[in-house]
């Protein structure tokens, strides 16, 4: 029984021995020159590929495509079409397919009334020209009479010297009369020549208004099918219809105008983006990128900067800074790309193959330059260090630290890091 008691008795000294000396050995290991104790997290220097990136947002489109929209009729009073045919969505298409067919009855009915309207106006022409004819000859007939009875009465008037004074008298009044008669026949006689002229080319005009008007009801109807130009693929746009927003079928009405569809080719589609004015000079054309799409998470594409605008329009949040439209050219193809995809384009500006790499925050500035804290036993010491190139959460390590050194992510000495 004694030897039990002594041996428990041991072990609970050995046990306060142990207690008594981890502050003394933790105090001397934690007060070598530099050692600090970890105030956050940590993180361990990898040796791997860095990357500064760029990210620009924008939208998918196609490089080639056929937008279709609701004809504008023109001399038509309607403002809405209805669908009587529609092709599905994601259709493949060539040329020469009926992509949509309107209900063309009204444009029908008013070509045969614009049709009644043009033949009565021919007719109505035909008869005015008719009418001036016979007036003309009837006018005609009345000028060649004044003209002989004016040329009977200088006849008349030659026998004055032998015929008594009375009948002289008479004579010269009835050449007087025959003269103004034939004048007043002869001044009205061209006057109207003109009014039957103009009244004939007032009826011709009427005529020709009524045979375009005849040539558009036509053209009107024949705007009823609409056919493809390209091959590619139906997609369809999402607009108003009938109180909210979406895609038209068979049996709705659309305005004229309206673009509710196209046909693509996906065989090339690019990425429409822009970009702020400080970072202009850091693309270039033929620049790569990679694309990614916020519909399909798993999905990336290379591409290349094809198009970069020399003019740059007014910033979202100020017209001082000026954005700058680019478009990318998806290299490759894919049955899930469409247009007007929301697109996420991350452009490598800078890499680094085989790269010392740690958390930006990681990395502190003080007087002496940029530092880190590496662990150290149980404690951190404080180490310079020469940075390469940074990214928005990264930072390159030239010299200072090794792979495999854990450093703290939050230096309690930390302010801004000097690098790029």
């Amino acid at each position: 029984m004694r030897s039990l008691v002594q041996s428990f008795t041991a072990r609970v000294g050995f046990v306060l021995l142990v207690l008594v000396s981890l502050p003394m050995m933790y105090a001397r290991l934690t007060s070598r020159p530099g050692a600090q104790v970890s105030n956050g997290q940590t993180a361990v220097a990898e040796q791997k590929e860095f990357a500064r990136v760029l990210r620009l947002g924008g939208t998918t489109r196609a490089f080639r495509s056929f937008i279709v929209t609701a004809p504008q009729l023109e001399g038509a009073q309607l403002n809405t079409l209805l669908i009587t045919r529609v092709v599905a969505p994601g259709a493949p298409i060539k040329p020469g397919d009926i992509l949509v067919q309107f209900d063309p009855q009204a444009q029908q009915k008013d070509y045969i009334d614009k049709q009644k309207t043009y033949t009565d106006l021919v007719g109505q022409v035909a008869q005015k020209q008719t009418d001036a004819d016979i007036a003309r000859a009837k006018d005609d007939t009345e000028l060649a009479s004044a003209e002989n009875a004016l040329k009977k009465a200088q006849l008349e008037v030659q026998r004055n010297e032998i015929v008594s004074r009375i009948d002289a008298e008479k004579n010269q009044e009835s050449l007087d009369e025959a003269q103004a008669t034939f004048a007043q026949l002869k001044e009205t006689y061209e006057l109207k020549r003109k009014a039957a002229a103009a009244t004939i080319r007032i009826a011709e005009l009427q005529r020709d208004r009524a045979a375009e008007a005849m040539r558009y009801a036509k053209s009107n109807e024949s705007k009823m099918t609409i056919q493809s130009t390209m091959e590619g693929v139906a997609v369809f746009n999402t607009i108003w219809i009938g109180g909210r927003m979406r895609t038209a079928q068979t049996g709705d009405s659309v305005e004229s105008g309206v673009p509710f569809m196209q046909v693509v080719d996906p065989s090339r589609m690019e990425v429409r983006a822009r970009i702020n004015q400080s970072d202009l000079e850091k693309v270039r054309i033929g620049q790569k990128a990679t694309v990614r799409f916020d519909a399909y998470p798993g999905m990336a594409m290379p591409a290349v900067l094809t198009e970069l605008s020399p003019f740059g329009e007014g910033g979202r949040f100020s017209e001082k800074i000026r954005a700058f439209t680019v478009v990318f050219s998806i290299q490759g193809s894919d049955p899930r790309l469409l247009p007007d995809l929301s697109a996420a384009l991350d452009i490598t500006l800078e890499s680094q193959a085989n790269a010392i790499v740690i958390p930006r925050q990681s990395v502190g500035h003080d007087a002496s330059g940029n530092f880190v804290m590496v662990k150290s036993g149980l404690g951190f010491e404080k180490r310079e260090v020469q940075l390469g190139g940074m990214n928005d959460t990264e930072a390159v390590v030239r010299s200072g630290i090794h792979k495999g050194d854990v450093v703290e992510i939050t230096p309690g000495e930390a302010a801004a890091p000097a690098g790029k």
